[in-house]
Order: structure tokens, then C-alpha cells, then sequence
């Protein structure tokens, strides 16, 4: 079953995981020593981030490395672009409403 990606990033844990991977390549063991859970459940997490292609696993030797899919987080950024615009046309507005009160009040 494919999962959207949104479904991924809405958990704080999932979150989480991304952060810590982006940085390096990490065994599920080295991720679940950053959490309060299970191993269980952290493994739980990255199935879903696997499912979103979100992240992918590379087999050396006998452990697993869980590295940051990073074109697939551009779709994210793509889709926060539009809210980004929005919020920069509203602080310019503030930002030009804050100047008029400013003068006004000289």
C-alpha cells in the first residue's frame, strides 16, 4: 500500500526520523536510541517513510542504512510554496501598514 507523503510528515516521530537521517545514513538501531519507544515502533515508522519513498534502505553487511530520499521531499517544498507566497505578500502588507503607522505618528 502506497502512502501519501503528508501522511509521513504529520507524525512528530516520522518528523523526527527525517531530521536525524538527513544529516547521515543510519541503522534502525542508531535511530531508535533517540526516541522513548521501542525498536519496534521506530521500525514501525520507518516501514511507513519507506512506503512514502520518503526514505530508502541499503543493505551493507548485515545492518541496514536508512538514508533521506531528498527529490521526494522536494514535492513538500513544492507544495509549501504556494502558503510561502501567501505569507510574504501578508508581512509585506504588515510591514507597509507598520511603516504608515510609524509616519503617522511623527
Amino acid at each position: 500500500m502506497r502512502r501519501d507523503i503528508f501522511q509521513a510528515i504529520a507524525d512528530p516521530t516520522r518528523r523526527a526520523i527525517i531530521v536525524l537521517i538527513a544529516l547521515q545514513p543510519m541503522t534502525p538501531n542508531a535511530i531508535a536510541q533517540h526516541f522513548d519507544s521501542t525498536r519496534q515502533a521506530v521500525s514501525k515508522h520507518l516501514r511507513i517513510l519507506t512506503e512514502c519513498d520518503l526514505i530508502t534502505q541499503e543493505q551493507k553487511g548485515r545492518e541496514i542504512y536508512y538514508s533521506l530520499e531528498v527529490e521526494k521531499m522536494k514535492e513538500i517544498d513544492h507544495w509549501m510554496e504556494q502558503f510561502r507566497k501567501i505569507w510574504e505578500s501578508r508581512f509585506s502588507q504588515l510591514d507597509h501598514l507598520l511603516d504608515t503607522i510609524k509616519k503617522q505618528k511623527k
